[in-house]
């Protein structure tokens, strides 16, 4: 699925849609998490006129009405030029004449709705804060974790905790600290919150300058790849030698992620318990 990294580049690469206009809308297949809604034709005659991302949700505002669009698992949006041959999972088109926005999603999870009332509470309002924002700080997170005993990785990956640390960028951020994936969460130390806090901001900053993480198909708008994937030091290489200590590098699970980690290098503390 693609993570914050991923979202932002993607909303960063549709900028040259920015002040076009909607000149057509086509559904070629409404069923996507939720149906496409029926009266999305209104967009046309609108101008894009802004462009922003909460968490993994990339907020499309035009003239008199805003998107909320989540790519899911397997989604992506293309800019295309309009004789472009169209492909098999092209489910939502957006033709700004000589360029087309392009919605493809083979699994079909994503979503395309209107930023309403209904949608503000139900997606938007229960998150947590962005982590590259001031509001993510060592005291807020020492105070949402103090009482959680899920390992830590699943408290990271927490949308209610923090918005859009998701399992790569979690993993990597817990194995740059030396900190076990299934630490619990309120056992950590107001050293290691702080650290923590401080790696997620560098890792998720990184990953955005590398355009994010190309590990199935993810490209951007442009059809770009991303580089970040290049620098994993845990995640995806279960099996393999740590970088550090060339100790095996093991996987468990918790919250039914694949969770990657170095057997020496980040030590569970004894005698700890933790919800998995």
């Amino acid at each position: 699925m693609p993570e914050l990294p991923e979202v932002e580049t993607t909303k960063n690469s549709l900028a040259p849609l920015l002040h076009q206009t909607v000149q057509a809308v086509r559904v070629r297949q409404p069923q996507l998490r939720w149906v496409i809604p029926q009266d999305v034709d209104k967009l046309q005659g609108q101008k894009l006129i802004g462009l922003q991302r909460r968490s993994k949700y990339i907020l499309a505002e035009f003239e008199h009405d805003t998107m909320l669009w989540h790519l899911g698992m397997s989604g992506s949006f293309r800019i295309c030029k309009a004789q472009d041959e169209l492909r098999k999972h092209d489910h939502f088109i957006l033709d700004f004449g000589e360029l087309q926005l392009r919605y493809h999603d083979p699994r079909r999870f994503g979503c395309i709705v209107w930023l309403n009332a209904d949608s503000q509470h139900k997606l938007l309002d229960p998150l947590g804060p962005e982590p590259l924002t001031d509001a993510f700080n060592a005291a807020y997170l020492t105070d949402k974790l103090k009482s959680k005993q899920v390992g830590i990785k699943v408290a990271l990956m927490d949308n209610h905790i923090v918005v859009g640390v998701g399992n790569i960028y979690a993993t990597e951020s817990l194995f740059n600290l030396g900190i076990h994936p299934a630490q619990p969460a309120s056992s950590l130390s107001p050293q290691q919150v702080e650290a923590l806090v401080v790696e997620i901001k560098r890792i998720l900053s990184f990953a955005i300058g590398l355009g994010g993480s190309t590990l199935r198909d993810y490209t951007n708008a442009m059809g770009e790849n991303g580089y970040f994937q290049q620098t994993l030091l845990a995640y995806g290489r279960a099996g393999e030698m740590c970088v550090n200590c060339e100790t095996t590098l093991e996987n468990i699970k918790l919250g039914q992620r694949a969770s990657v980690f170095c057997p020496q290098c980040q030590p569970l503390k004894k005698n700890t318990k933790t919800k998995q």
